[in-house]
């Protein structure tokens, strides 16, 4: 192990330590960002009668990368706010900690919706698939924030994998709703999961702050 690498890594670390609560208050604001952008798209993609298999994959893989962007923006506005640099080491090491789970969700979304004539009860595998490997990114970024995250993170597993069993049972059983109707997954999850550990966040952030 080279001295220059361990030195960093220790810096980062302590860092990390150092800002643990300037992480906690920009969670709260990234995470209410991200679920109104996945509630909005939610009732979007059914009024809009989004339900073709390529449509559904392609319109939320565009909702995700609108959602990082604002997650990013709302991060860089409480840096900005507490005058903390935003590109630093830490939030190098975060966003490391995301990018694995979070490229492989949109290589599987690619590998299902881009070939022509997919049905669409191979596309309700996706939500499941994207709540699975989301959560992993959140739990692997629990490592250098709140420990919180990363029962979020187990939240999102555990719903994934429940789901995975509903889709699997539908299927042998007398088939699955309309993809129009996933829309409404994906809200109550990406959507209503987060504005709900947003409140939380900020509710409890400002009731530390009133003490």
């Amino acid at each position: 192990m080279e001295p220059g690498w361990a030195s960093e890594h220790l810096q980062v670390i302590r860092t990390l330590m150092e800002r643990a609560a300037v992480y906690r208050r920009a969670l709260a604001p990234t995470t209410l960002v991200t679920g109104g952008i996945g509630a909005a798209a939610a009732l979007i993609g059914w009024f809009m009668r989004i339900e073709s298999p390529r449509g559904f994959g392609l319109f939320w893989i565009a909702v995700s990368v609108v959602a990082v962007c604002g997650a990013f923006w709302a991060v860089r506005s409480q840096a900005l706010k507490d005058q903390e640099p935003f590109w630093s080491p830490p939030m190098r090491r975060v966003t490391q900690a995301l990018l694995p789970p979070l490229v492989a969700g949109l290589v599987a979304a690619l590998l299902v919706v881009l070939p022509e004539g997919a049905p669409p009860a191979r596309v309700w595998w996706l939500p499941p698939i994207w709540m699975v490997l989301y959560g992993c990114a959140l739990h692997a970024a629990g490592f250098f924030m709140a420990r919180g995250i990363k029962l979020f993170g187990w939240g999102f597993m555990v719903l994934g994998c429940a789901c995975a069993v509903a889709v699997s049972l539908r299927l042998d059983a007398d088939g699955l709703p309309a993809l129009r109707n996933a829309h409404w997954l994906m809200g109550a999850t990406f959507g209503g999961l987060h504005l709900a550990y947003g409140a939380y966040l900020y509710l409890t952030e400002k009731r530390k702050n009133a003490a």
